[in-house]
């Protein structure tokens, strides 16, 4: 894919299910049903930005925020676009909307072997604090558990 192509980060809409209903399909072991998605960006903890080249979906990101916590459940770019920065846009306007919303740090899980988005998160700021035991199915596998803490303006 050319690097010159052009993307943009939005706030996901229930036109968006479908589209991201595929890229669940296409890239877990596990995933989310539309009627799932669709209840997820219907709860009112729950923040979802997609992205986009001209009409299609080549990415979406999801997060709930609660008492004071953001976790992230989903971020997922089609590997066509991969490696242009579509995944570390989302992540940041998710990282925006945590900290809009009052939250002091962010979750995240990832699979073990998942080390290319281990490294992104990493230079992203996130850290490892801990593993989950058999956390993922098909395959079972362990995942990192990943924190990021969202930096606050000092009051003077």
């Amino acid at each position: 894919m050319q690097n010159h192509m052009e993307f943009k980060i939005r706030k996901m809409t229930a036109a968006d299910i479908p589209a991201a209903a595929l890229l669940e399909q296409k890239y877990f072991s596990v995933p989310w049903s539309e009627k799932s998605l669709r209840d997820s960006l219907n709860n009112p903890h729950a923040h979802f930005v997609s992205a986009h080249i001209a009409d299609k979906m080549i990415g979406y990101g999801g997060m709930y925020i609660v008492c004071g916590e953001g976790e992230i459940t989903d971020i997922v770019v089609d590997e066509e676009y991969r490696n242009l920065g579509v995944g570390t846009a989302m992540m940041r306007t998710l990282e925006r909307e945590a900290k809009a919303a009052g939250a002091e740090y962010i979750l995240l899980e990832v699979r073990v072997s998942n080390q290319a988005a281990i490294r992104c998160y990493e230079k992203t700021g996130y850290e490892c604090i801990g593993i989950r035991k058999a956390f993922y199915e098909k395959p079972v596998e362990d995942a990192v558990i990943m924190r990021l803490e969202i930096e606050r303006e000092q009051e003077c």
